[in-house]
């Protein structure tokens, strides 16, 4: 690694102010919200993609690790510069550059934050549907680099059922357009999908030619009480294999319910011990069909009211709350995003309380049951060692529990370093092993942002 003569090389070209490398200037982006630190040497700000490719002709050059990250929103420390070299922030390409109603698409810079791209959409009719709870602060690029996804996945789908093409700068540093501007194309490789979840290990996204969907005309919300998580589960499963799917299924435990009852007093019936948030949409003549038969699907053992909700909006504000409002009960949160099929919703469930119990852990479960995809909280105290010892326990038991389920170790937060150790227990070494030469063919020095998703041991 050559580091100094990068230094210089970066300094002849981009002035100080698009160039940090006072260690105090670069300690905000050593750390996402995996709270994980690496401090970078240097964190650079490109303006535009000639600018990202000469940066990266330049790592490359030295053979300086060069990691691209966006606001720093990610929980698995994805946008962390574990070796150190250089962080290339892509805030401040943050330009719409066109919004085509027409064509129902429109065509961004990586730095655009996810709410900024739906406030200027929703004007011309649109919305675009990755909507993770960071949405205020999230940049589409993280989106794509992550393939976010949110609360309304289970009806439109994840991030990368929503772009139709990019354009960006391989390890290599080379220029490529991958996609195309039709929702139909098959001409080549699907690069594009290849490149959504990377998390910056192939190339970094310079513009994203996004897939635009039309607004419901309506929504309507219901609300399920139920008196444990089992019976919860079971009406999950019973709500997703009936004909109206609803466009959002959130699911709440106790622990979830508690936080919320004491952050907002009266909000929450006290005697459900599990809580089902649904929203369908759609025309005002397919709401009343759909919201009976969600309502008969919940009609179980168990369960104790299930009734329309005329204002959830309150409610989701606290769902959103809810990541945050953990530091109320421990220092610490081991935040994992598990899924597993949603039939094997109740077995999940049910081990995830005996799993907790074992070792004692407080453990706080909610997320977007319709995908089978659960946020599991260990929360912790991270001064006890005795404590994290049974923490690791419990956590390794967690995803013996997700993969003997047909589960996956990530549903929409992605792999970075913090489930790095555990990617070999759900892919094979031959699967592996050909990822790694895909790596290779983008980035044949290894220099973005090396060390992520792959087990050190492979």
């Amino acid at each position: 690694m050559l580091l100094q003569p990068l230094l210089a090389a970066l300094a002849a070209r981009f002035p100080p102010e698009r160039l940090f490398t006072d260690p105090v200037d670069c300690y905000a982006y050593a750390y996402d919200n995996s709270k994980r630190f690496h401090p970078p040497a240097a964190v650079v700000f490109p303006l535009n993609q000639d600018e990202v490719q000469a940066i990266v002709a330049l790592c490359n050059e030295y053979q300086v690790p060069l990691t691209p990250r966006g606001r720093g929103t990610g929980t698995a420390g994805g946008s962390t510069p574990e070796q150190g070299g250089v962080a290339l922030s892509l805030e401040r390409m943050n330009k719409i550059i066109k919004i085509d109603p027409a064509n129902r698409m429109a065509v961004v810079e990586p730095g655009v934050l996810n709410q900024d791209l739906q406030n200027a959409i929703k004007e011309h009719g649109f919305f675009w549907p990755p909507d993770p709870s960071s949405a205020p602060y999230c940049t589409i690029g993280g989106n794509i680099a992550t393939c976010a996804a949110g609360p309304h996945a289970v009806k439109y789908g994840v991030t990368r059922d929503h772009v139709l093409g990019l354009k960006a700068i391989t390890g290599n540093g080379e220029a490529i357009k991958t996609g195309c501007n039709t929702t139909k194309g098959v001409v080549g490789y699907d690069l594009t999908r290849l490149i959504i979840g990377s998390e910056g290990t192939l190339a970094i996204v310079t513009e994203a030619t996004l897939k635009l969907t039309p607004l419901p005309h309506a929504t309507a919300g219901i609300t399920a009480q139920f008196k444990d998580t089992t019976s919860c589960a079971h009406a999950i499963a019973a709500i997703m294999a009936q004909p109206f799917v609803p466009s959002a299924l959130e699911f709440l435990d106790n622990g979830a319910l508690n936080l919320i009852r004491n952050r907002h007093a009266g909000m929450l019936p006290e005697a459900a011990r599990a809580f089902l948030m649904i929203e369908v949409d759609g025309a005002e003549t397919e709401l009343p069909p759909a919201v009976a038969a969600i309502i008969k699907a919940c009609q179980i053992e168990g369960l104790i009211d299930a009734s329309p909700a005329h204002d959830t909006q309150a409610l989701w504000a606290a769902r959103k709350a809810l990541s945050p409002l953990l530091r109320d009960i421990a220092p610490k949160k081991i935040n994992e995003d598990i899924a597993v099929p949603v039939s094997r919703l109740p077995e999940l469930l049910q081990g995830l309380e005996a799993l907790s119990a074992r070792y004692q852990i407080a453990n706080v479960n909610f997320g977007h049951a319709g995908n089978g995809n659960i946020h599991v909280n260990l929360l912790v105290n991270p001064d006890n060692p005795e404590e994290m010892a049974r923490a690791e326990q419990c956590l390794d038991e967690v995803f013996s529990l997700v993969l003997g389920l047909d589960g996956t170790l990530s549903g929409e937060h992605g792999v970075g370093s913090a489930k790095r150790p555990y990617v070999d227990r759900e892919i094979d070494a031959p699967t592996i092993k050909l990822m790694k030469k895909i790596k290779t063919t983008f980035d044949s020095r290894n220099i973005l942002n090396p060390g992520k998703l792959f087990p050190e041991k492979n």
